[in-house]
């Protein structure tokens, strides 16, 4: 995968856990949910269907009753344990998403490390106008916080 510095924003980080965990965490909703949105806001999981043309829906509440939208996205490509790559800019069906927040599409993927397993999650933007938005919007400290959520889980 090619950074563009000028329309990605990107997270890496060695994961001291097997790509099986994390892969596993990224396709089971019930471990999804524990840490796909920042604590301490919780998350519904809608539909999780990890295959191309498949939707991930989610929801968010800061109550842990009331829910919002959260994600609407479309997956891309699925290498099992090796690659995901999804987009807001369509939904589940390869149907064109109805006016996405902030159009997306994340790259991540996952290699043997010899402490695990390297993380490395990019989103990609259109231009570099909306790259600056989504990071002025948080996405550091955002996707920073559940990269930690998501090792928190997987290095038992």
């Amino acid at each position: 995968m090619t950074l563009d510095a000028e329309r990605d924003l990107e997270i890496t980080r060695v994961i001291k856990a097997p790509r099986s965990a994390i892969w596993a965490a990224w396709t089971t909703p019930e471990q999804f949910a524990k840490w796909w949105i920042p604590a301490p806001m919780t998350c519904k999981i809608v539909e999780l269907d990890v295959r191309p043309g498949g939707a991930m829906v989610t929801e968010m509440s800061e109550d842990g009753t009331t829910f919002g939208p959260h994600m609407d996205a479309c997956y891309l490509v699925v290498e099992p344990e090796r690659r995901i790559v999804f987009t807001n800019n369509l939904v589940g069906g390869w149907r064109p998403a109805d006016n996405p927040f902030l159009a997306m599409s994340a790259e991540i993927t996952l290699e043997d490390h010899p402490d695990g397993t390297l993380y490395r999650a990019v989103a990609k933007h259109g231009s570099a106008e909306a790259r600056d938005k989504h990071a002025e919007l948080g996405f550091y400290d955002g996707w920073g916080a559940v990269t930690e959520q998501l090792a928190a889980l997987v290095e038992r």
